[in-house]
């Protein structure tokens, strides 16, 4: 890399909690950042769902590294104990920390492309020493390229949610179905969704937390409006590990949200379909009829609602060398920590730089678009990613290469601390416990201290 190509800012995608903490770690390290957030404020996607609450407490949705640029401002933490919705964390973190970053943060500022000035992904020649360059759509149709030493991907995978289909595509017709196919957890607090919901029936698709939060919803508007009904559809059979950990789970708030959805389906607001895997969307006059891969045809629905899980928009980089798991869409060094195929709960530990590298040097996918479509995912496992990160980029390989968290009690288990997604269909459960202090550990080997489940 040149001294011109060194004087560049480091674009971070992004201006959620895991891009404002790179932009943190980064000023912290001397080195300009440059967020570039598509929305009108920080955290847009996290005020999407600013309705629903998240299962980590305060004390463990805040970087250190943020905090130490707030404090001069008079801002403190909000109790450490208490769960704030996305709305609450928007507001009273995430807004206040772009603040402060200031110019550094740029709205209206969505990303089209990333690449290396001058190459594309085929040409091999002083590729290296070129920065990158980035291309920028603003809200009123004009263009903007900018350069840049690296890149911190932290646009995360709200924007893509995954379909209704068992494929992993489209069911047939369910494009077609899009005013009756929503992709979000419902806000029944806003007259226009309840009046969507209220006295209808739903289908509700999916099996994680995302779904147990629409089950309860709409339970408890079934209660103020007689009709309401939730029809969940399941791809597997319930079992023992269907509604979580219940009042066992090492995440309280996630525990309790199962039971919410158990109680919606013992008192009858909710009725459960399982092993059906949705083929086709039809649109008749009775309502929407959800056909399965064995040819069963449900009675009709007013409403969709899928929660199948996220994916990673990879497009706006795709000329850039990524080496990505072929089935998560994760870094190669990552996935098989992360993979749900083996790891049903919290035993993916801590992890940096090493893992997060591609051949393309000084690119980094971070926050939960490094996680691909696996479905769990720690606000603190986030923040470490970029402390390392910054580290690496700051040439400090020791402190890039160390993990350095305090991680909860409670233990890392399921998709804890962001929007949770529904996990892959897959038998098992249980918890996995983690070290209640800080932990020195040399990223890319097991920790030390651990638990079974």
């Amino acid at each position: 890399m040149s001294a011109s190509t060194e004087a560049l800012p480091v674009v971070v995608i992004g201006a959620g909690p895991v891009g404002l903490a790179a932009a943190s770690h980064l000023v912290g390290r001397g080195i300009e950042p440059l967020v570039l957030e598509a929305g009108a404020a920080a955290g847009t996607a996290v005020r999407e769902w600013s309705h629903v609450r998240l299962f980590s407490p305060w004390s463990e949705l805040t970087d250190p590294a943020a905090e130490k640029l707030l404090a001069p401002t008079g801002w403190v933490r909000p109790d450490g104990g208490s769960y704030p919705t996305g709305g609450d964390w928007a507001e009273h973190y995430l807004q206040p920390l772009a603040d402060v970053l200031g110019e550094r943060v740029r709205y209206g500022s969505r990303v089209t492309g990333v690449s290396r000035a001058g190459r594309d992904r085929v040409v091999d020649a002083e590729r290296d020493r070129q920065p990158f360059t980035v291309h920028l759509l603003h809200p009123d149709g004009t263009e903007e390229r900018l350069l840049a030493r690296a890149v911190v991907d932290a646009s995360g995978t709200w924007t893509t949610p995954g379909p209704i289909g068992a494929d992993g595509l489209p069911a047939l017709g369910e494009s077609a179905a899009a005013d009756r196919v929503s992709y979000r957890v419902p806000d029944l607090k806003d007259p226009a969704a309840r009046a969507r919901y209220a006295g209808r029936r739903t289908a509700v698709v999916g099996s994680g937390a995302s779904a147990f939060t629409a089950l309860a919803s709409l339970a408890s508007l079934a209660e103020e409006a007689p009709g309401t009904h939730a029809v969940w559809i399941l791809r597997r059979g319930i079992s023992g590990s269907t509604f979580g950990g219940g009042a066992s789970d090492q995440l309280p708030a996630r525990g309790a949200l199962g039971l919410a959805a158990k109680a919606a389906v013992d008192a009858g607001h909710a009725s459960a379909v399982t092993g059906f895997r949705v083929a086709a969307v039809e649109q008749t006059p009775e309502g929407t009829v959800l056909t399965g891969e064995d040819g069963r045809r449900l009675d009709p629905v007013d409403e969709v609602i899928g929660l199948t899980g996220f994916r990673p928009d990879l497009s706006f980089v795709d000329e850039l060398r990524l080496a990505l798991d072929e089935r998560l869409q994760a870094p190669v060094g990552l996935a098989p920590l992360i993979d749900p195929n083996q790891h049903s709960c919290g035993t993916v530990y801590p992890h940096g730089v090493r893992e997060l590298s591609h051949p393309e040097p000084d690119v980094y996918l971070a926050g939960m678009k490094s996680y691909g479509r696996a479905p769990t995912f720690l606000a603190l496992t986030g923040y470490e990613q970029v402390r390392s990160i910054a580290a690496a980029l700051a040439g400090d390989r020791e402190a890039a290469e160390r993990v350095e968290l305090t991680l909860p009690e409670t233990g890392v288990c399921g998709g804890a601390g962001l929007y949770d997604e529904p996990a892959p269909d897959r038998t098992g459960g249980g918890c996995c416990a983690t070290p209640a202090t800080p932990a020195t550990l040399r990223i890319g080997a097991p920790p030390a201290v651990g638990g079974g489940c």
